[in-house]
This record gives structure tokens, C-alpha cells and sequence, in this order.
């Protein structure tokens, strides 16, 4: 018990740390030749390590959808010697904590662990990924919150908006439905299935691997090999690229809510695309995550249509996107469609003003650096660069390349990005007056 609590006490002063105006980050190549980023910080006896596979729940076998989200929820629950509750007693003896996530691209490993018990943590981390046992009683067992969460899924709204969204847009490609599965595919799904999901996603050609705490090159260096240095050489192919076949238009599917929500959109722009950034400036003008953004103001204080209304860029791995989302009265969702219209014409046509323009790259730059709260969040954003083909030095720079945005990189990137005649609106409720092209 005082181990947990000594752990939760450096966590704590690790969160507290003021934040980094740079981060000096090293690649570490391991004898067998597996590559790391590192942030040494020997200030505290504790690390974080994170461990990506890309391809996440995308590589999915065919007629096994589900397989790959069921396969990493039961990871932990038993490993080795032991079952589920002795791996989740010998875990939290040593006051480590493992995480363990999906998502349609990567599959994720989490771990953090003080320095004193480096050796023991990673040893249990180890049975997970190598030899987890998938017994019937915790399939079964974990099985049932998938399904829980598949039912729930069906009743909620902004699930129901966002499954309809995603199947009317990627038709085949495995973006085109939830990576959580069916019913009834998942209720099929053996413990050799998950056994062949777990080394179709966790293989050596995909993994990318960040540190960040009280460990050193060579001590990585050898972690590396022993962590990760029996997977796969290679995995499942990946797929191809998702083309967004979403027609244009409004989307209507009947449900029976006071308040209608809609997910729009249309095709978006690439994280290497020499214009990100600019993309990324003129969105936090437009819809970005803040009260003061054009949609926010036109939609919400103006006209009191919703509490919220917001739009995002979403480079994904095989298709990119530029999303929004709304909730409204079934009585006033036709009128804040219209307003979100007007403005996506807008912006394109009259571009943003200077205030708008410095004002967003203010709040950019200065939200950023709050991001480096941790070394688990660092450990997070350093894979997380890695899979996106980042450089480095991206963490020093990346605030001089907001800056660097100019009224001539929003007039062309709207040009490019802003389609109001490529809009379409995907509403679940009862919207009054609202005619869908469907």
C-alpha cells in the first residue's frame, strides 16, 4: 500500500512540473535494431513508456470485426502464471500501471513504473504482450462490456450519428464501421481469434516506442530488445486508402429525441500537406475548440441555437477529413445548419481579419506548451510524432510554424480546404423542416 501511494505521490510531482519551453529528445537504437525516442529526467525515480502498432483496429481480419478491440481489452486480464486477478494484484504490488487501447489506426501500450521496481514492472508488462492467456472466463467476461457497449451505442444519438457518418462515407474499407463490431460478430469471437488479431497488429515493422523519466540510453536500449524484441517480424497488411463518398447534403435518420445532433463534413488535408498549418489557424478561427471561434458566435451567441458547435481537422491513415458537430431543439436544427452553411461560405469567400488571425496563433502558441504536463503525456506526444512522421525537433519548432501563417496562407488554404458545396450533414432526431437528401 505505501509502494502505490509513493507512486502516486511522483506521478503527482511530475504533473506538477512547470511546463517545457523545449524538450531535448534522442533516437535510441537498440542491439537488435529497434528504434526509441527519448527524454531522459532524472529529477524523479519514475518513467513512462509508450508503445504504438499502427494499424490498430483497421486490420481487423475479414469476418472478425471486433477481434482486435476484444484482443487489447483482455491483454491484461491474465498473463503468464497468472490469471486475471493475480496479474492485476502483482501490477498494482508494484505500484505500476499499464494501459492498454485501440483505435481505428494504432494500437496503443502504456506503462509507467517507478525505478526501483524498473525490472519486476516490465518483466509483467512483458506477459502481456507475449504470452497473455485470453482464458474463457475473461473473454467472456470482457466480452460482455463490449457488447454493453455495442447496445448502449444503439440508443445514443451521437454514436448512432457517427456510425451512419462513417458507413455512408468509407463503404467497404474498415473505417466504414465500428472497431468495437457487432453483436454478432464479436458474440463469434474465439480466444484463437484474439490470439490471431494480437500478431496481426503487434509486429516489429509497425511498433514505434517513446521513454520519458529515469532511464538511460542503454538501459532503453536493452529494455527495448527484451520488451519487444520476439514480436512478429510483420504484421497484417494495412489497408488501402478510405475514399470519403459521403454525398453531399442533409442525412436524416429518425430518432426519437427532444434534441437532434448532427456530425458534417468533407474531405480534409493531410498532416504532411505543406498547408497544415495553415488549415489548422484558419480552423481555430472557424470552429476550433473555444468560445470566441465564427461558429460559436454566429450559432450559439447570437442566435442561443445551441450550447456548442465545433469543427476539427481529422488527418487520419488512410483518408482525411474536416468534421464538425452540433446538437440542437428539433425545432431550431434546420436553422443552425443554415447558419454553419453560411458560414463555411463565408470564410472562404472574405477569408478572416487580422485580429482573428493573431488572436488564434496567440492562443495556439500558448496553449501548446501546456501540453508537456507529464512525463506520460510527453512519452504520448513523442510516439504520437513518431507515427506521424514528425521530426524530432517538431516540439521546438512546431509554435514558429504557427506563427508563420499568413493572411496569404488563409486566402489559399480556404480556396483548398472550405467546400460549402461539399457539405453534408448527418442528423439523428426528429429535426422540424428538415428535408434529408436520403
Amino acid at each position: 500500500m505505501m509502494m502505490r501511494f509513493a507512486f502516486a505521490a511522483l506521478a503527482a510531482l511530475a504533473l506538477a512540473g512547470p511546463a517545457r519551453a523545449a524538450v531535448d529528445i534522442k533516437e535510441v537504437t537498440s542491439p537488435g535494431g529497434i528504434t526509441a525516442w527519448l527524454v531522459e529526467e532524472h529529477s524523479i525515480p519514475f518513467t513512462a513508456l509508450e508503445i504504438r502498432f499502427k494499424g490498430g483496429a483497421s486490420l481487423d481480419a475479414p469476418g472478425k470485426r471486433g477481434a482486435i478491440n476484444l484482443m487489447t481489452a483482455t491483454l491484461e486480464e491474465g498473463a503468464g502464471d497468472l490469471d486475471a486477478r493475480g496479474f492485476a494484484e502483482a501490477r498494482d504490488d508494484l505500484a505500476a500501471r499499464f494501459g492498454y487501447d485501440v483505435g481505428d489506426d494504432e494500437m496503443s501500450i502504456s506503462a509507467q513504473f517507478l525505478t526501483e521496481n524498473r525490472d519486476e514492472a516490465l518483466a509483467l508488462l512483458k506477459t502481456s504482450i507475449h504470452a497473455p492467456r485470453f482464458d474463457q472466463d475473461a473473454v467472456d467476461r470482457v466480452r460482455q462490456q463490449v457488447l454493453s457497449i455495442i447496445r448502449s451505442e444503439k440508443t445514443d444519438p451521437n454514436d448512432i450519428a457517427q456510425a451512419e457518418f462513417d458507413a455512408r462515407a468509407f463503404g467497404d474499407h474498415p473505417y466504414a464501421t465500428s472497431l468495437n463490431g457487432t453483436a454478432e460478430s464479436v458474440a463469434a469471437l474465439t480466444p484463437d481469434d484474439l490470439r490471431a488479431a494480437k500478431d496481426r497488429v503487434m509486429a516489429r515493422d509497425r511498433v514505434f516506442v517513446s521513454a520519458v523519466g529515469d532511464i538511460t540510453e542503454a538501459e532503453l536500449g536493452a529494455l527495448l530488445d527484451d520488451l519487444l524484441g520476439d514480436l512478429p517480424e510483420t504484421g497484417a497488411e494495412m489497408p488501402g486508402p478510405a475514399p470519403f463518398d459521403l454525398e453531399p447534403g442533409v442525412h436524416v435518420v429518425p430518432f426519437e429525441t427532444p434534441q437532434s445532433v448532427a456530425i458534417f463534413g468533407h474531405g480534409g488535408i493531410a498532416r504532411d500537406d505543406p498547408d497544415f498549418f495553415a488549415a489548422y489557424v484558419l480552423n481555430q478561427i472557424l470552429g476550433g475548440g473555444s468560445f470566441t471561434s465564427r461558429l460559436m458566435e454566429e450559432v450559439r451567441e447570437k442566435r442561443g441555437l445551441t450550447y456548442g458547435v465545433y469543427s476539427y481537422l481529422v488527418p487520419k491513415e488512410h483518408a482525411d477529413l474536416y468534421l464538425g458537430q452540433v446538437a440542437s431543439a428539433n425545432d431550431r436544427m434546420a436553422e443552425a445548419i443554415e447558419v454553419i452553411r453560411a458560414e463555411w461560405q463565408r470564410i472562404r469567400d472574405e477569408g478572416v481579419t487580422d485580429e482573428e488571425l493573431e488572436d488564434a496563433k496567440t492562443y495556439l502558441t500558448g496553449a501548446y506548451p501546456l501540453r508537456f504536463d507529464g512525463n506520460a503525456r510527453i512519452a504520448d506526444i513523442l510516439v504520437g510524432m513518431q507515427v506521424t512522421g514528425l521530426d524530432r525537433d517538431y516540439v521546438n519548432t512546431r509554435n514558429a510554424k504557427v506563427e508563420a501563417v499568413t493572411q496569404d496562407d488563409i486566402r489559399r488554404v480556404a480556396e483548398r480546404l472550405i467546400q460549402p458545396e461539399a457539405l453534408s450533414f448527418v442528423v439523428v432526431g426528429q429535426p422540424a423542416g428538415l428535408v434529408g437528401s436520403n
